[in-house]
């Protein structure tokens, strides 16, 4: 084999190995964001499609989680200064969080978004899963995934890819 088509086959191959790899362990974009049911801490109940037509960022935590505590403020701001256009943020607190210590962070850090305890794991479950915190879904006003991410998100990302979806759909 020559110089330029060996080049050319093991681009190709890394390139498809990512693609793989990518799919495998964030899915695949655009993937149909399950329907789930949840009651909120309010005890108001909720099903997630009923956001259809808003963009919705899930964001599974736990108070024992220092990532998922230090991104409250932002994920707060976040929701302050778009929620008004139409954007929804719900966080997820995990089934092994304690319901009183969920409550008191929600309180204590001013928390100005809907949020449910996943008790039984199903909301959990429907997303793949999640194993660790936090991890968070951006769903587009079609109901479908655009952005996934294990860990801290973006704000300023997260914030012109909503602000772009809010663009397009009103």
């Amino acid at each position: 084999m020559k110089a330029k088509p060996k080049i050319l086959f093991i681009s190709i191959a890394i390139l498809v190995t990512t693609s793989i790899v990518s799919w495998l362990f964030l899915g695949s974009s655009g993937n149909q964001a399950p329907n789930v049911q949840m009651t909120l801490l309010n005890g108001k109940k909720l099903d997630l499609r009923s956001f259809h037509g808003h963009p919705v960022l899930i964001n599974f935590w736990a108070t024992t989680c220092p990532g998922c505590v230090e991104e409250i403020p932002s994920l707060a701001k976040l929701y302050k200064q778009l929620s008004p256009q139409g954007f929804e943020i719900i966080g997820v607190a995990m089934s092994y969080d304690i319901p009183s210590q969920v409550k008191t962070m929600t309180q204590d850090k001013h928390i100005p978004y809907p949020i449910t305890i996943d008790r039984s794991d199903s909301i959990s479950k429907a997303f793949g899963t999640i194993r660790l915190t936090p991890t968070s879904f951006l769903i587009n006003p079609k109901g479908q995934i655009v952005y996934q991410k294990i860990g801290n998100v973006d704000t300023a990302k997260l914030k012109a890819q909503v602000e772009q979806m809010l663009r397009q759909s009103s």
